[in-house]
């Protein structure tokens, strides 16, 4: 029988933890893997002085966990530098953040190295190997180049860009041809996949035939939309269960007969945090009138505190919220 191997750069293991603290990726993975069983590998968090040695491995229920320590110097050019400071702006569109450097891709590929090489033993023939997110677009090619021939699927969480921004990152040919080696890539949207073909047939002279199968050269791939939701029914469950809650209990008493915006996003400059603010503070100038019966109330867990803009939209948020106190309290 075939087993599922998720790789994707963050693990959840259990550790008793409420999981709606976990990000949509890892909890999603979480359900698939809890119902099927299989093995999840990815990085385990921390770093090392030297050459890591290998996989950290922990079985709960029908999963197990293998998790990689990387070097520093790895963690930083492979995850701050190229993933976080080179394709996550470029693919939000935020080409105005977008860094680039050759030890930064030279990193990140480094690391889809390792992984290929400790990933390598521990697969089975029958094995359906899942790679998820822009941290691993290579990591298919690395496999193949070691000879794996398991069925490799990818997914990708985050927006596939047009082709002209696309265009804007070097080495993006050996990217798109690294991860043409996958036997099925997945985005989250229609328009994602008519990005990526896009640049297939245009930039690489590809082919692509109305099911979505796409040809370059020897390589044969099929490229489809998978849209994800949130797990409704848990959703439920937790608005249920905070009825009894003492922070919402609290929330209530400051809050009176006020009306409530909510908002809950990670830190994340793609998420329009200044702007929602901004907006806010454009409607009580506008309708003062307002200005003591609603309160706005952002949630944003901080993420990446290593990156430099992730420090910086903070720091503006920060000043933000205190001039709107100020200005309207």
């Amino acid at each position: 029988m075939s087993r599922l191997i998720v790789i994707s750069n963050r693990v959840m293991i259990p550790d008793g933890r409420r999981k709606e603290s976990s990000g949509g990726l890892a909890v999603a993975v979480q359900a698939a893997l809890e119902r099927i069983g299989g093995i999840w590998i990815g990085w385990s968090g921390e770093t090392v002085d030297s050459e890591p040695d290998g996989f950290h491995m922990k079985t709960v229920g029908k999963v197990t966990y293998a998790t990689l320590d990387l070097a520093e110097q790895d963690y930083e050019q492979y995850y701050n530098g190229y993933a976080n400071k080179s394709l996550w702006p470029l693919m939000h569109y935020r080409l105005d953040l977008t860094e680039f450097s050759r030890q930064n891709f030279s990193g990140y590929n480094r690391v889809n190295e390792l992984f290929a090489k400790n990933i390598a033993p521990l697969l089975e023939p029958d094995d359906i190997v899942w790679i998820h997110d822009y941290h691993f677009l290579p990591l298919a090619s690395e496999l193949r180049k070691l000879k794996c021939r398991q069925k490799m699927g990818f997914f990708l969480h985050i927006p596939w860009p047009a082709r002209e921004v696309l265009l804007a990152l070097p080495n993006h040919a050996d990217l798109v041809s690294a991860l043409l080696e996958f036997d099925v890539i997945g985005f989250q949207t229609r328009g994602n996949v008519m990005a990526f073909l896009d640049y297939v047939i245009r930039e690489a002279g590809g082919t692509a035939e109305p099911n979505g199968t796409v040809y370059l050269g020897r390589r044969k791939t099929v490229v489809k939309h998978f849209p994800i939701s949130i797990e409704t029914e848990d959703f439920v469950k937790l608005a249920d269960e905070a009825e009894s809650s003492s922070h919402v209990r609290r929330l209530k008493e400051s809050i009176g007969d006020r009306h409530l915006i909510l908002g809950v996003d990670r830190l994340d400059y793609s998420k329009g945090l200044l702007h929602r603010m901004q907006a806010f503070d454009q409607f009580l100038n506008t309708y003062p009138d307002h200005k003591r019966g609603v309160t706005f109330m952002q949630i944003a867990p901080p993420s990446r505190t290593d990156v430099l803009q992730y420090q910086e939209i903070r720091q503006e948020l920060e000043a933000e919220a205190g001039y709107i106190n100020g200005a309207h309290s």
